[in-house]
């Protein structure tokens, strides 16, 4: 990670893209595990966690950088799997996973995980840009 104050929407971006490729993991893992029976899909809720972060960013505004770089790292850990349709199967097996919602999931999630990584680099080739003149 970058420290300095230039960079900080970076490691936002690449904390929210770690996030991502997580999530686009968990997605593929419960496609692979769509036959398996009593399997129960899993879910990261990383967007609740980054908006929660945010919200508190702007009251926080004063927080040392190294405290900061702390409370980035920690949503990315604490992006956890979210089993709350766990109990929920509509399927003799008792397996809750959709794989047409999952492949759509895993799609919006591809899309979402370009979007970042292609934020990340067009940042990066601002800065670049800005240095060379």
């Amino acid at each position: 990670m970058i420290s300095s104050t230039a960079f900080d929407y970076i490691n936002i971006l690449d904390r929210a893209a770690d996030a991502s490729w997580l999530r686009e993991a968990t997605i593929a893992n419960n496609i692979a595990n769509a036959t398996t029976p009593d399997f129960k899909r899993y879910d990261v809720d990383f967007q609740s966690l980054l908006q929660m972060e945010l919200t508190d960013s702007k009251y926080n505004q004063n927080l040392d950088e190294k405290v900061h770089n702390a409370h980035l790292n920690h949503l990315v850990a604490t992006a956890q799997l979210d089993t709350s349709a766990e109990s929920f199967s509509y399927r003799k097996d008792e397996n809750n996973v959709d794989i047409h919602t999952e492949n759509v999931e895993l799609a919006g999630e591809q899309i979402r995980y370009q979007a970042l990584t292609d934020s990340i680099t067009q940042d990066f080739q601002r800065m670049k840009a800005a240095i060379s003149k």
